[in-house]
């Protein structure tokens, strides 16, 4: 079964860094090809040894990705 989550990644520093906010799960890599790579192998890495009560307890359905306009100064 395959499932399509949310992949935040941006740069910091000499690297990339990803998340997945479904799962709060982080991961980094040298390239942004190199963090989501790294992601997915944490992602799977969680779903393979979590029990599935685990799983349910940290599983956000809803997540919105969206800018927010603010006044600065």
């Amino acid at each position: 079964m395959n499932r399509l989550l949310t992949a935040i990644i941006e740069r910091e520093d000499d690297g990339y860094v990803s998340l997945c906010p479904e799962l709060d799960i982080a991961s980094q890599g040298d390239t942004v090809d190199g963090a989501r790579n790294n992601l997915r192998e944490a992602i799977e890495l969680f779903f393979e040894t979590a029990s599935p009560e685990e799983c349910r307890q940290r599983f956000h359905g809803e997540v919105y990705v969206t800018n927010v306009e603010v006044a600065v100064g």
